[in-house]
């Protein structure tokens, strides 16, 4: 009993660290953001790229709609387009363009941050992001057009609760999703722990260590990777940082970790809820999959061959 609750105790407290530094980062983005939104900022970035969404195939107001998702997140995005859906009828190929390029680009000031924090450099994070969503919104409509493939028109399966107006109902909100990641946390570390303690987690790094070394990442960020895969890139990016600044994991797959992560993060719950609002597997998940690996194969290869000095263009140089 003893053991057992000396190991508890271990993983409450090494979950309130972790959870601390996480939020280090996210509180005060998240009251920034809120600030922004409040002058307009939204607005502003939406007007930007409302041009943009015609490379994509997408009508001129959906800026909005991404704008709003890149600067809160996916479920601010969605209940941005629940009010435009009336008025701007979509197929299900450019509603899989739109989602798709959501979940490869959604909720930047924080995750980006994140990425930061763990020693990517800021501006790296955000252009892989942005550009990786744009390339890949382009790919996906010329070839849904090409096929004229899923050219129907979408519905909209789900509309999120209307939040209740006021700074009071927002925090509310906001304090309220930190309680729940501090708990997915716990529970996250409780089953590390344990898949340590009893030597699962040997036979996981050997499941996906052939794939991630193709790509290009070491075996100390297999773990960490898959965690931010399934469950999001807060706890991935967060155990990341952890294990970063305690030097276990080297620049180089912190960067790889970190570009996958940004592409390719909450496969289930976020892939779920973008077909929950029309868009379709075939780009909210198996187009992003591959053009996750495709992408991280060739930035890998790229920063291969360029000399080590240049490695401080992407990463953060540690101080001594």
């Amino acid at each position: 009993m003893r053991l057992m609750a000396n190991f508890l105790k271990s993983v409450v407290i090494e979950s309130t660290g972790f959870t601390f530094t996480l939020f280090k980062v996210m509180i005060p983005l998240i009251i920034l953001v809120k600030i922004l939104q409040e002058f307009g900022a939204i607005s502003i970035v939406s007007a930007l790229l409302e041009p943009v969404m015609g490379w994509v195939g997408l009508p001129g107001s959906m800026g909005l709609v991404w704008a709003t998702a890149m600067l809160t997140n996916l479920y601010g995005g969605i209940a941005v387009f629940a009010s435009l859906s009336a008025e701007n009828g979509l197929t299900i190929a450019q509603m899989t363009v739109l989602t798709t390029m959501m979940l490869v680009a959604h909720a930047l000031p924080v995750e980006v941050a994140i990425a930061r924090q763990a020693g990517v450099r800021y501006l790296v994070m955000l252009i892989i992001r942005l550009g990786s969503a744009l390339a890949l919104g382009a790919l996906l409509n010329w070839i849904y057009l090409s096929g004229d493939w899923l050219q129907g028109a979408a519905t909209l399966a789900w509309r999120p609760t209307a939040l209740e107006p006021g700074l009071m109902a927002w925090a509310i909100n906001e304090l309220a999703g930190l309680g729940i990641i501090f708990l997915i946390i716990l529970l996250l570390i409780l089953v590390l722990r344990t898949l340590d303690k009893i030597g699962a987690a040997i036979y996981l790094t050997r499941l996906f260590q052939p794939l991630l070394r193709l790509l290009g990442i070491g075996d100390e960020a297999i773990n960490i990777t898959v965690v931010g895969m399934t469950l999001g890139i807060s706890y991935g990016g967060g155990l990341l940082i952890k294990e970063a600044k305690a030097g276990h994991v080297s620049p180089k797959d912190v960067l790889f970790a970190m570009t996958l992560l940004g592409l390719s993060h909450s496969l289930i719950e976020d892939t779920l809820l973008m077909l929950l609002v029309g868009g379709h597997i075939s780009g909210v998940f198996w187009a992003r999959i591959f053009f996750t690996f495709a992408a991280v194969f060739l930035f890998v290869r790229l920063i291969a061959i360029l000399p080590d000095s240049r490695l401080s263009w992407f990463v953060i140089p540690k101080k001594d």
